[in-house]
């Protein structure tokens, strides 16, 4: 079924919504398995014959084109006939489910975009918690290389102080003793 709607270029699952299905007619597998991904096709409304080009049925119900002997072929049935009034409310249903299938995918894309919407304001407020808290660390990282330098400085004078201390004490205890 997927090969099938990917030959057709059908964009919704054909098969779920009614509008194809799955066969196991022997003659109708013969010929689709002589021509894998092929799109075969009948002439509308009969039970003809599978090919690649359908012809349009005649409307005694048979096929279009070249004439066949009917001794050799089944009979068909003839193609049903379809009113103005059967097609227009036909029309009016397909138009009905169109609208409820654009409305069903606007609804969606609504819902997508709000998600997305949400996403983007989760991802602003975090980048935003980031840099505050990366500002933070700058100005307290400033601030303790600031108080370092300070300490730095202070421990070099007390270095130079007792340097000071040191050589006059020092001097002190060599005249003591002499």
């Amino acid at each position: 079924m997927k090969a099938a709607l990917e030959a057709w270029g059908a964009g919704g699952n054909l098969f779920h919504q009614g509008f194809a299905k799955e066969t196991d007619d022997p003659d109708v597998v013969a010929v689709t398995m002589a021509k894998p991904g092929v799109v075969l096709k009948r002439p509308a409304g009969s039970s003809g014959r599978f090919a690649e080009d359908a012809d349009l049925p005649d409307l005694d119900g048979g096929e279009s084109g070249p004439k066949k002997s009917r001794r050799s072929e089944p009979k068909r049935r003839a193609a049903p006939r379809v009113g103005i009034e059967d097609s227009s409310r036909a029309t009016a249903k397909f138009e009905r489910e169109q609208r409820r299938r654009d409305a069903e995918r606007r609804k969606e894309e609504a819902a997508r975009q709000k998600e997305r919407a949400k996403r983007e304001e989760l991802i602003a407020k975090a980048q935003a918690a980031l840099d505050s808290a990366q500002r933070e660390h700058e100005d307290r990282s400033g601030a303790l290389e600031a108080e370092r330098r300070d300490l730095e400085k202070r421990v070099e004078a007390e270095d130079r102080r007792w340097e000071r201390a040191k050589e006059r004490l020092k001097a002190a205890l060599c005249r003591a003793r002499d």
